[in-house]
């Protein structure tokens, strides 16, 4: 097939292409900048320059295709809402070139805050309130009733892997800073974690076999305690591991204060039973263990 893939250079993105080609499948990257479009490229990928904010260029890829992977997103916690908003537009778009067609859509979503102090499911219905961007997992799979072979594929909030830039490596230079790796309060609550490459198999695998409306869990460990986390960058930087009052979260962690406070486990067993996958690079504090976290450009 011929498969149309938003956020093609990104984290996920650009672990996506090779599963996908490896997998005998044509790629097309959308890409917004000429940096973007050599990375698509090198990747072995063809591009098409647009971007969400363009409904144009993201209905010409999908009409064009024989399927879409839509893992683009504007990461900016200070427009949220927007955010959200520009995602939900790029959907419409997307599920509107695929209409009656009976082609793949996959659209990524997060398990962070699916549910509270107990390990979350494929089967629980996440509430759009928690964060704005589930209302477009929601309208993703409504197109399953109108001919689209739809799937949201949860990941879990750290996709961890040499070259991370998100939440994790975030830890790591708050760590770095303050001198002390930080955990809030008893550090026993716990979050799901990928390795990157696992994650990017599992999109190859929900592209070719998903039925309409799947949803799916990029979860290959169900809970790891924050304590452990923060234990392994202390270990990394050799710095002292404290723990920081719930009342002093905000101000040590800043904006991924809340995030870091939350307890939410989630499996993968109903994924993992639907299409036989299963991860297998190492775990989140093994992967901090290697060291790569850690180690800073010259």
């Amino acid at each position: 097939m011929r498969i149309f893939v938003t956020g093609a250079s990104g984290w996920i993105g650009s672990a996506v292409i090779p599963e996908l080609r490896d997998a005998g499948h044509q790629v097309v990257g959308l890409a917004r900048s000429d940096t973007a479009a050599a990375t698509v490229s090198a990747l072995g990928a063809e591009v098409l320059r647009g971007g969400l904010d363009d409904p144009d260029s993201l209905r010409a890829g999908a009409a064009g295709s024989d399927g879409v992977v839509h893992l683009a997103y504007v990461h900016d916690f200070s427009r949220i809402a927007q955010a959200a908003q520009t995602d939900l537009q790029a959907i419409e778009a997307l599920g509107a070139a695929l209409e009656g067609s009976g082609r793949p859509l996959l659209i990524a979503s997060g398990t962070l805050g699916l549910t509270v102090g107990r390990v979350g499911t494929e089967r629980d219905s996440a509430d759009p309130s928690v964060h704005p961007r589930i209302a477009s997992a929601h309208a993703a799979l409504a197109y399953a009733e109108r001919g689209v072979r739809t799937s949201v594929v949860r990941f879990a909030p750290t996709v961890h892997g040499a070259g991370d830039h998100g939440f994790v490596a975030t830890l790591v230079a708050i760590a770095r800073e303050c001198d002390v790796s930080g955990y809030i309060g008893d550090g026993e609550n716990r979050w799901p974690a990928v390795h990157r490459l696992d994650a990017a198999h599992l999109v190859s695998l929900a592209v070719d076999g998903a039925p309409a409306g799947s949803v799916l869990h990029a979860v290959a460990e169900e809970g790891v305690p924050i304590r452990a986390v923060a234990e392994a960058i202390g270990r990394g930087l050799g710095v002292p591991v404290v723990s920081v009052p719930a009342e002093r979260a905000g101000d040590h962690f800043g904006w991924l204060a809340p995030f870091l406070a939350a307890d939410c486990p989630a499996s993968n067993h109903l994924t993992s039973e639907l299409l036989s996958w299963k991860p297998t690079r190492q775990g989140l504090v093994e992967d901090l263990d290697q060291g790569h976290y850690f180690q800073t450009s010259s």
